[in-house]
């Protein structure tokens, strides 16, 4: 375990391991400012197992993972997804200088941080049918094994002192993912997790109380 992540003694009670539970969970937060130093690959290696402990239809586990640490690869990267997002948004007539701004964010983001986590989902190992109705559910149940992988996996960044943010930026411009990375023809790209040890504390958490999001079925008769 990294020296920076807090290792625990003594056994838990399951009331302690469900406070720390919830103290992550709630405790989680987007960083997308990153401090210089480096993520340890023994770290790294560690997060992606708490991903791949999720849950996955028929256990197929589609999630596949690539890891970007290379100076060079996520100017790359980030030049190329710049340059599709430019394109897109110039053909959308959005202002000049409002384009600026969102590449350079973007541009900042994904070069800023020491490591990239590439998501990607293959459907290699899926079940295959003779209708394109039941193949779509496949798929789509295979997004959900990835995005809950991901969900692992920012947690388990957040618990070991890390931060972590999921960009979808990549669903807009696979193509260009792929063709920078040279990923294999049967993945996906899904996101990118920017990862490191976070410069800030990020943004205060904003969500729909329980009550708006919930409905509850009427007591049984």
């Amino acid at each position: 375990m990294n020296p920076r992540s807090t290792a625990l003694a003594a056994p838990m009670s399951e009331i302690d391991t469900a406070r720390i539970l919830r103290s992550v969970l709630v405790g989680r937060r987007s960083i997308r400012r990153y401090a210089c130093e480096p993520v340890p690959e023994s770290l790294i290696k560690e997060l992606l197992e708490a991903a791949i402990t999720a849950p996955s239809p028929h256990n197929r586990q589609p999630w596949r993972f690539l890891v970007v640490q290379r100076a060079a690869t996520k100017q790359r990267l980030a030049m190329a997804m710049g340059a599709k997002l430019r394109h897109d948004r110039l053909l959308d007539g959005d202002p000049i200088d409002a384009i600026d701004r969102d590449v350079s964010r973007s541009y900042g983001r994904l070069t800023g941080a020491p490591a990239l986590l590439v998501i990607c989902m293959t459907l290699a190992e899926m079940d295959r049918y003779p209708d394109s109705w039941r193949n779509e559910r496949e798929r789509i149940m295979a997004i959900q094994a990835t995005a809950m992988a991901v969900q692992n996996l920012l947690l388990a960044a957040h618990a070991a002192g890390l931060g972590a943010c999921w960009m979808c930026a990549p669903l807009f411009c696979p193509e260009v993912v792929s063709g920078v990375l040279a990923l294999p023809a049967e993945w996906e790209t899904q996101g990118i997790v920017t990862l490191g040890y976070p410069a800030d504390t990020g943004k205060p958490m904003r969500r729909h109380p329980v009550a708006e999001v919930t409905v509850h079925e009427g007591p049984s008769s």
